[in-house]
Parts: structure tokens; C-alpha cells; sequence
């Protein structure tokens, strides 16, 4: 029986339907709350992580998912995780270069060890440009491809977080920009997602915060806080054909806070 008006009116959309999702640092988190979204809007998704005991059982809660393990500062563990997503289904449609790291204490830069700096900028920087990497290896030839990357707003202002965690964000969007340029004539877009203080396990340990500390950092937008769940619909906006003109962009999600000097604004 054919469905009536109103039940193909009602029914949801699924924006991602028939996509292909390979996801970094999916195991937990933003990552994690991104994967099930992007399952629920007809997606394939390759949840990929160092966490594999986490990650297994994540996979097995989100129809149409799949694990893989992957440190995204070992090339062969991208590459790898890029070629299960297309041998398994056929294609790499959207690559989410989520996975990231955090320094905890290290405000003073005297207090930098060249390793712990490394470490950071590895993660946060070196894992995006070996996902882009093998993400337009494998997209330049079907000429056509979605390539995100999480930054923070610590890409665009300074102060808010180490040398080297905002150093790694500030490279995040700077490489963004340029692969938007080199790829966008292939078909490919480039962009980012820039959070404000999301309420994760990391960034409560990263702000040394608990929950209502969370909730109580200033921001100039009153009567909301972003959480995990925003941070995944502005990946769902980049990652759907209703953003297919946006590139090189970088989506921050901060209710104003990086447009606003507090100390000087008259709005108080």
C-alpha cells in the first residue's frame, strides 16, 4: 500500500542517505555523538580510534557502523582507515577529522617540553592533514568528496588555551583554507567546525571544570549552552548538499563569545 500525503510529509529526512562517513576519534565524545547522528541520517559510518574496546562497542550500538583502529599520527593507520571505508562500502564520501588532544597545565610556556608540545600539534594538526590526504586520494579520482575538520575557537583567538593546543587549531584552519583552494576543483569542500566549550569528559578535565562551571562560562548568547549535540548538526550542516556552496569555511559555534571583549562591552 502506497503511504498517504501525510505520512510521506511526516516522515524524517535523512540528509545523509546513501553517504559514506569515516569519523576519527568517533569512540567517545563529539565524535561519538556526530557518528549516531550521521547513522540516523542515512549514513555509513567507519568509527575510527585508538580506543578499541570503546570503539567495538560503540560500533555495535549504531546500526550501519563499523570500527577501525586508527592513531591518526601513523600514516599507515589512516591510510588503512581509509581503504577499509571504501573496500567495505564502496566509497569515501565525507571524511570528519575529529580526533584531537589536549594539554593539561602548560599555560606557561617556559613549562613546554619540546615533546609534550610535538605530541599536541601531531595529533591536533598532523592527524587532519594525513586524513585530508588520504581522504583526496581517494576522492580526486571521483571527483567529488567532503572533507570536515574540528578546530576550536581557539583557531581564531589567542588566550583561551596552551601554546600548543591553540598553535595545532590555529594550523587546523590555516590548512583548511588552503586544501579548500587546491581541492575545491575536483569537486571537493573543505571546511571546519570551531566549538566554544563543549561539555565533554576532555573538556572538563582540559578546563579543569565541573558541570555547572561548564554551563557558567561567559558568552554574550544568554539562555543556551552549546552541547555535544550542536556540535554535531553544525557537522551534519557541512557534511549535507544543503552547505554544497559553503568551502574553506569555518563554522564557529561560541554565541558570540570570540566577537566579544567583555571587559570593554557596554551589553552587560
Amino acid at each position: 500500500m502506497a503511504a498517504s500525503a501525510s505520512e510521506v510529509a511526516s516522515a524524517p529526512i535523512k540528509r545523509l542517505e546513501g553517504k559514506v562517513a569515516l569519523i576519527t576519534g568517533a569512540a567517545r565524545g563529539l565524535g561519538e555523538c556526530t557518528a549516531r547522528l550521521f547513522t540516523q541520517h542515512g549514513a555509513k559510518v567507519v568509527i575510527a580510534d585508538i580506543l578499541d574496546d570503546l570503539g567495538h562497542s560503540v560500533s555495535q550500538t549504531i546500526p550501519g557502523s563499523t570500527y577501525v583502529h586508527c592513531d591518526v599520527t601513523n600514516e599507515k593507520d589512516v591510510e588503512n582507515a581509509v581503504d577499509t571505508a571504501v573496500s567495505k562500502y564502496g566509497k569515501l564520501d565525507i571524511m570528519f577529522n575529529n580526533a584531537g588532544l589536549g594539554d593539561y597545565n602548560k599555560d606557561n610556556i617556559l613549562d613546554n617540553d619540546l615533546a609534550d608540545f610535538q605530541k599536541v600539534v601531531n595529533v591536533n594538526l598532523i592527524g587532519v592533514f594525513l586524513g585530508t590526504k588520504h581522504a583526496a586520494r581517494v576522492m580526486i579520482p571521483a571527483r567529488s568528496g567532503n572533507i570536515i575538520n574540528t578546530a576550536s575557537v581557539c583557531s581564531i583567538a589567542g588566550g583561551l588555551s596552551s601554546h600548543a593546543y591553540t598553535s595545532s587549531k590555529h594550523g587546523v584552519l590555516g590548512l583548511t583554507k588552503n586544501t579548500a583552494v587546491e581541492l575545491g576543483r575536483y569537486g571537493i569542500r573543505v571546511n571546519c567546525v570551531s566549538p566554544y566549550v563543549v561539555a565533554t569528559p576532555m573538556a572538563k578535565e582540559f578546563f579543569r571544570l565541573d558541570d555547572e562551571g561548564v554551563h557558567n562560562i561567559y558568552s554574550p548568547l544568554k539562555g543556551a549552552a552549546i552541547e555535544p549535540q550542536d556540535f554535531a548538526e553544525a557537522a551534519l550542516f557541512l557534511a549535507s548538499n544543503e552547505s554544497k556552496f559553503v568551502n574553506g569555511h569555518n563554522l564557529v559555534a561560541d554565541g558570540g563569545y570570540t566577537i566579544t571583549n567583555y571587559g570593554f562591552t557596554i551589553f552587560k
